[in-house]
């Protein structure tokens, strides 16, 4: 996955600007040693003359003027650190103090990505999705089982709650694992609180870790971007970087609507669903959606077009059972402790 423009440039500033605070931090410690220590400066003024004389020496031939140039500047500088030593300083205390000292601040490592520049790009991708703190708790390694029930059967399929939600759980590893090859969307609906978005968010936290660019959106939010957009009257399908939200709605990697159906529903809505998800799957870019409506809601509220081009290019997921949330509760009530769904 690469990065686009404007996230690898944003990644380079701070690279920069850590090379200039070194290169500040290393102007105020000489300033504070040289007043301290007066004698420090005239070393340092010897060591720059003995430089330029014995530079001369070489252009003019002298085979050992390099020779004894390494081993002059050698002396001077032990007595430098002699000195920093002697006045309470360590002995290193004017070398370059780097955050990352395998690449020097740079972000590269030769021609190769220093591992502090990858960690780099997932701190940055966690910023961007809106995710952040949430995927602390939520994500496949607190995934538990024990809210759903094989006894719960759902009408519609004939299946109980804890089936289905092995299926899912089996589907979303299987969407992590193959992301790279293969190109899927998923479609995650069904009862209220059942674990639509917990499952939406394992899937968030495995593709950050791996360097995807993943963005989430309530779906209110979702359409506010897109309205804010469309009022100010800007190309929907611009390469306009500054506006990170709007350029990843098409070109993340991933790209999460969660709780769809939540909005203000109305023509606007229902033609700009269609393009970004019709334009997602002709970029070829994975979309998951969560929501409580059922298939046959989506086909009256958004559209046949739209339920048609999600039943094509989507895998359904449908999850029933008790609520979460209120299972909780009422455990909690009991002195249960809490197991994280």
């Amino acid at each position: 996955m690469a990065l686009s423009n404007s996230q690898y440039d944003q990644l380079m500033r701070t690279y920069e600007q850590r090379q200039l605070d070194v290169v500040h931090q290393m102007q105020e410690r000489y300033a504070r040693v040289s007043k301290a220590i007066p004698e420090f400066k005239e070393i340092d003024d010897a060591i720059s003359s003995c430089s330029i004389k014995q530079a001369r020496l070489l252009l003019n031939g002298n085979a050992s003027a390099l020779a004894d140039l390494k081993e002059e500047i050698h002396q001077l500088s032990a007595k430098k650190k002699e000195l920093l030593v002697s006045h309470g300083y360590p002995a290193h205390y004017l070398e370059p103090h780097y955050l990352c000292p395998d690449c020097k601040d740079t972000g590269y490592i030769g021609t190769n990505k220093c591992h502090c520049f990858k960690k780099a790009i997932v701190d940055l991708l966690y910023t961007q999705s809106n995710l952040q703190e949430i995927l602390q708790s939520e994500n496949f390694s607190t995934f538990s089982l024990d809210y759903y029930s094989c006894n719960h059967i759902d009408p519609v399929t004939g299946r109980s709650s804890l089936d289905s939600i092995k299926t899912a759980l089996q589907t979303c590893h299987e969407f992590v694992d193959t992301f790279s090859t293969d190109f899927r969307n998923i479609l995650l609906y069904g009862d209220t609180g059942v674990g639509k978005t917990f499952l939406s968010n394992c899937i968030a936290k495995e593709l950050i870790d791996a360097s995807y660019s993943v963005i989430y959106f309530s779906s209110k939010h979702f359409f506010d971007i897109l309205a804010e957009n469309a009022f100010n009257k800007k190309d929907f399908d611009s390469s306009d970087e500054d506006n990170l939200d709007t350029n990843y709605i098409y070109n993340c990697d991933l790209l999460i609507i969660d709780d769809l159906g939540t909005e203000m529903t109305n023509a606007f809505t229902a033609s700009s669903l269609f393009a970004c998800l019709n334009e997602r799957i002709l970029r070829r870019k994975s979309t998951i959606i969560s929501t409580n409506l059922a298939l046959d809601d989506i086909k009256n509220i958004y559209s046949e077009r739209i339920f048609s081009r999600i039943s094509s290019s989507y895998t359904m997921l449908r999850l029933t059972g008790d609520d979460i949330r209120i299972q909780k509760k009422l455990l909690n009530l009991g002195g249960t402790k809490d197991v994280t769904s």
